[in-house]
This record gives structure tokens, sequence and C-alpha cells, in this order.
């Protein structure tokens, strides 16, 4: 046993888990990446599913014709329907931890349609225990659909303001990409990425190709393009430190994402 590693257990047998000594010494360790070779793409709901088969269907192509050469992890969004059952739900004056269940049926929903468009190629859609057999399955055909909500449920931390589940679909792809130590993290959206102001009312709003978390907050767009906690969430990652979000309509673009091309608009932790 390594000096570190003992004094770690040492530390972690006689102080408090919230001890700074502790919190020090396990950051002091080294983390293992579980799936460095894959990458997580979140496909939105609003965004593209809820487009229907005009969106989906040629994405579907290119999500087959990628996946010979890249691992895929394929999260879904919730989209329009969960909004629907938000307002609902909220107009009853349900906690944030209903909502998220809601949410989540929505996400479960988009990720078995997905599921089975692209069934006929082998990927499946997998689930809590279920990502146990993910490294099987990118072995074997290199990609699963999951769906992006993340499963906190009951357990959801209540957003600041309001009921609305602050960690959703773009938060739960973005964890499961750092959980992992994947290569990287692409949001497919139906936008080039971030711009100034929102495009589809504001003529006048410019493309942002590249931008820090720090910067987004300074500007006052940390609220336009992903899910507020996730910018927080990358500056406390370790190892996916920064994220492309790019426009699923566009044919080619995935793939090249996918190749490391800069596409869309790259967030970077610093």
């Amino acid at each position: 046993m390594s000096n570190t590693t003992s004094e770690l257990e040492t530390l972690l047998m006689q102080r408090s888990l919230t001890d700074a000594e502790l919190l020090a010494a396990a950051g002091a360790a080294s983390n293992f990446r579980i799936l460095p070779d894959a990458t997580v793409i979140k496909i939105g709901g609003q965004s593209v599913i809820d487009r229907g088969r005009a969106a989906v269907y040629p994405l579907v192509d290119e999500i087959v014709s990628v996946r010979k050469n890249h691992k895929l992890l394929i999260g879904t969004g919730a989209g329009t329907r969960a909004r629907h059952l938000y307002s609902i739900a909220a107009g009853l004056n349900l906690p944030a931890g209903v909502l998220s269940q809601l949410g989540s049926s929505v996400a479960d929903q988009n990720a078995a349609m997905l599921g089975q468009l692209l069934a006929k190629h082998g990927i499946t859609v997998v689930s809590g225990a279920g990502l146990s057999a993910l490294p099987l399955s990118l072995a074997e055909v290199n990609a699963v659909v999951f769906s992006g909500m993340p499963p906190y449920k009951l357990w959801m931390r209540p957003a600041a303001e309001g009921v609305i589940p602050p960690y959703r679909t773009d938060a739960g792809c973005y964890l499961l990409a750092e959980q992992f130590g994947c290569k990287q993290m692409i949001f497919v959206k139906d936008e080039n990425g971030l711009y100034t102001g929102n495009p589809k009312t504001d003529k006048t709003a410019t493309f942002i190709p590249k931008i820090s978390v720090d910067e987004m907050k300074a500007k006052g767009l940390h609220d336009s393009i992903l899910e507020f906690p996730v910018l927080d969430l990358i500056q406390q990652a370790i190892h996916v430190r920064e994220v492309q979000v790019i426009n699923g309509l566009v044919p080619g673009n995935l793939s090249r994402a996918l190749a490391g091309e800069h596409v869309g608009t790259i967030i970077t932790a610093n």
C-alpha cells in the first residue's frame, strides 16, 4: 500500500467525510477513466426529436455511419411533452422531485423511440443497472441509447427558484460523460451553437464559436444554451472540461464534431 493510500485510509477512519485534509487527500488520489474512447452525444428533445421524421431520420443514418469508427453513448432529451407536464404539475403545486419523475418518463419515451429506429443495427437502449453492460454493447456494436434524465427523481435537489428540476437531460448526459471519463461530450441541438441572444427571435444575435463558463456568466449567457447547473459541473470536472454544442439539423456536423472538428460552440471550464 502506497503512503498516499495509507494516509487516505487513516484519514477516512478518523475524520469527518467533509474534513478539508481528508478531501484534499482523496482529491490527490489518481482518477481512473472507465470509457476513455467513448463519446457521449445528447440528442435534444425539443430541438431535434420533437421535429419528427425530417430531423430524426437523417441523424439516425449519420449515427449508423459514424459508429463504425466511434464508440457512442447516445442520450435523449425530454422536450415539449415534458414542458407540458411541468406546467400542469407546477400548477398543482407538486414538488421538484415529482416533476423530475415526470420529465424522466418523457426522456424514457424518446430513448425508446430512438432505440427502435436503431434496433435493426443492433443498437439497444440501456438504463439503470443496464449501464453495467455498456462495455459489452460498445465492444459489439459501438453504440447504445440511454435516457438523458439523471435518476434523482424524488431526490432531486430543488432549484433556487420555482419547482422546475434544475438537473435535467443536459446535466444527466454530461454527468455520464464525466463519471465514465469519456473522450468528449457533444450536445446536438437545432442551432449552430451559442449566440449573444436568441437567434430565433433576435436577428442581431451573433454567433460565439468559443467561450469559457466564466465569460458566459459575465455576459449573462449562462442560461441560454445549456442547463445552468451544467456550467458549474464543467468547472468542477476532472475529465470532461469542455463540451461542444452543434446543429444536428445540418448533415455531416455530427461526423465532423466526432472527428475532432470545431463545428459549433465550444464551452470550456477555464
